[in-house]
């Protein structure tokens, strides 16, 4: 039987994001999410983990949006002191620290462990965690803290991945009716498979911070009208 992992990303992002993953989960075929540790509504995620155990809930790590915990992280700020741009981390990953970057992602992942929670894997906004350059931080905390990390591709060699295979195109234009009907065509007998997700209803915190809301609504009505069957 083929292992199948709905995650949801962006848990914590804001209340409708939370109670849209939550919904995808006990109505639908959701399986797992995860959370951001520096976000608005990350003490509500931490509530709603706690009274949902049958979520497996990792930890999102965050580079590109908010503000970072720690404020000893100058490389990876801009000058009001958030998060540099996506388009600058992908553009020059050499700019950011290894070392700034392995203490922010590990006070991330401590601040969810301190909310008496089990991590069930490591992931990032953005996709972050999967720029090359980054490959020694992402390692070292999979080893240190046991987790296993998302599938970020062919670079990931000597690491403890959560799947063989990892898509990403559930999104956008390609968030369509039979998506999940056709997964098993695409994949080889006995692989393991993550498919990443951003369930939610609407609120304004989401319409304000992201670009990518309208769309969330879709994503969350076919994750609670589809039945998934592994096989």
């Amino acid at each position: 039987m083929t292992k199948i992992i709905i995650n949801a990303d962006d848990f914590g992002f804001s209340r409708g994001v939370n109670y849209g993953i939550v919904d995808s989960h006990l109505k639908g075929i959701v399986t797992s999410t995860t959370m951001m540790m520096n976000a608005k509504a990350t003490k509500h995620a931490i509530t709603l983990a706690k009274d949902t155990p049958s979520l497996k809930v990792g930890v999102h790590l965050v580079l590109t949006w908010g503000r970072p915990l720690l404020h000893d992280v100058p490389t990876l700020v801009d000058e009001a002191g958030n998060f540099k741009k996506q388009t600058l981390v992908y553009g020059d990953p050499e700019s950011i620290s290894l070392d700034d970057l392995e203490r922010e992602w590990t006070a991330q992942i401590e601040k969810y462990l301190a909310a008496n929670l089990t991590p069930s894997h490591l992931d990032s906004h953005h996709h972050v965690h999967g720029i090359k350059e980054f490959y020694p931080v992402i390692k070292r905390l999979s080893d240190k803290y046991e987790i296993p990390v998302r599938n970020a591709g062919s670079h990931f060699t000597d690491i403890q991945i959560l799947t063989d295979i990892f898509f990403d195109d559930f999104y956008g234009d390609g968030i369509t009716e039979n998506y999940f009907e056709k997964l098993g065509e695409r994949v080889e007998l006995g692989k393991s498979i993550e498919v990443m997700t951003h369930p939610a209803y609407i609120d304004e915190t989401l319409m304000q911070e992201s670009s990518y809301n309208m769309q969330r609504i879709k994503e969350t009505k076919i994750l609670m009208e589809t039945s998934l069957i592994n096989g």
